[in-house]
């Protein structure tokens, strides 16, 4: 697995149970975009839909999880929607955006310098 950086944009959900009387609804928009550091042994990502309970501690309303080979070839993969489970049964759908990008280590980034002569590039010998 490849190590860099995972940009995870969590775009909306839809078709989520409504938990609670003061629940933001079943169709949250958030656009907001969060970056991991991605290591050699990641190969999904586990996100966990929770409500937000003023009162009393917040319930989880599902989870989806996303594997992260296609992003790690394509680079990027557009909005998708992700099924969202909860005791192994669907409960909505969450749309994630995803961008990952590859660490450079000092070994790639090293480039044999171009011989050159006092500044100047030898010539052909031909005027």
């Amino acid at each position: 697995m490849p190590r860099g950086t995972l940009e995870v944009v969590l775009i909306s959900a839809k078709g989520i149970d409504d938990n609670d009387f003061l629940y933001a609804g079943s169709k949250p928009q958030w656009n907001e975009s969060f970056l991991f550091t991605v290591s050699d042994s990641a190969s999904e990502l586990n996100l966990k839909i929770m409500d937000k309970d003023n009162f009393s501690q917040d319930d989880c309303l599902g989870v989806a999880t996303i594997h992260l080979d296609p992003v790690f070839e394509a680079g990027s993969i557009p909005e998708t929607a992700y099924k969202v489970v909860k005791d192994e049964e669907y409960c909505g759908e969450i749309k994630v955006a995803l961008t990952f990008t590859v660490e450079k280590n000092e070994e790639q980034d090293y480039a044999e310098p171009e011989e050159s002569y006092g500044g100047w590039k030898e010539s052909s010998g031909e005027f």
